[in-house]
């Protein structure tokens, strides 16, 4: 019996066997992420763990959780020990927030500078931005204790938000120049000639197509704010040390053993929200980080 031209032979049904060096290679890939899923997520399961078991037994190496209890969530916010948790999360969220405020209006009108205009000096500008996330963090302690003795900020919030907006300035200004850049000329180009300025073009055109990149950059500039913690420890105070600063140290009952219970619990309940909103947000992250990677 003849074919029609839209049957398949029977030869083209068979479903083809899957050859061995594509298996061994789908088997490395999966391998591979496996190990990097357990090297990333394991420190943060024993926290959880750790949190999650009774003080006494706090030493337990077996690797499920036993001896459950919440004691160790209302031992963090516990004041009668000197701990103050709770103020501490409020003071990291009131640093990590302005930090990335600033952050973000300053490096999205400098990438888009980098990105959109030519002056000169703009590649010299655009090394400096760059090698200013290389230099160690460690050599900055002694300067700027010293400079902020002399003023009077030290144990003040500017004293830790001024530092923070100058590490997380350069990864600001890189990830979202490298998006301007990719973004076409076009659109701007026939806002201009409707009669828009410069800034209009920016404000009403490019701006809202770089959401996917500005709101990328803003997740990982307020955590890098939020787990800063050199410069916090020497130049906070009591009344305004983030939770990176309260929960290294955190005391309890006996002064001569570590709380290291109360100690998971406290970064059990800072790192979870930021989990949280990672996952929430995971697309718009990817996207703002690869989107400008791959011209059109």
């Amino acid at each position: 019996m003849a074919k029609g031209p839209g049957v398949p032979s029977a030869k083209a049904r068979v479903p083809q066997p899957v050859p061995w060096t594509k298996k061994l290679a789908n088997g490395r890939v999966y391998l591979g992420a496996l190990i990097v899923l357990i090297w990333g997520l394991g420190p943060f399961y024993w926290m959880v763990v750790t949190a999650l078991r009774d003080p006494v037994y706090q030493f337990d190496n077996t690797p499920w959780p036993t001896h459950i209890t919440l004691d160790n969530f209302r031992d963090a916010f516990d004041t009668s020990r000197g701990n103050n948790f709770g103020r501490a999360l409020g003071n990291s969220v009131i640093i990590g927030s302005i930090t990335t405020v600033v952050a973000l209006i300053i490096g999205v009108m400098a990438a888009y500078a980098l990105a959109r205009l030519t002056f000169k000096g703009k590649y010299v500008v655009s090394g400096l931005i760059l090698s200013a996330s290389m230099f160690p963090v460690v050599v900055l302690v002694t300067p700027l204790f010293q400079l902020f003795t002399n003023i009077g900020w030290i144990g003040e919030y500017q004293a830790m938000i001024i530092p923070n907006i100058s590490f997380v300035l350069p990864m600001t200004v890189y990830i979202l120049a490298s998006f301007f850049t990719e973004l076409p000329w076009e659109l701007e180009e026939a806002a201009r000639i409707d009669g828009a300025s410069r800034f209009q073009a920016f404000r009403l055109i490019m701006l809202p197509l770089a959401a996917p990149a500005v709101f990328t950059t803003a997740i990982l500039a307020f955590i890098a704010a939020v787990n800063e913690y050199l410069l916090a420890r020497l130049l906070s105070s009591d009344a305004t040390e983030p939770v990176t600063v309260a929960v290294a140290r955190f005391s309890g009952n006996n002064p001569q053993v570590q709380p290291y219970a109360a100690i998971m619990a406290a970064g059990t309940i800072v790192t979870i929200p930021l989990v949280i909103m990672v996952l929430m947000f995971q697309c718009r992250i990817i996207s703002g980080l690869t989107a400008g990677g791959v011209k059109s």
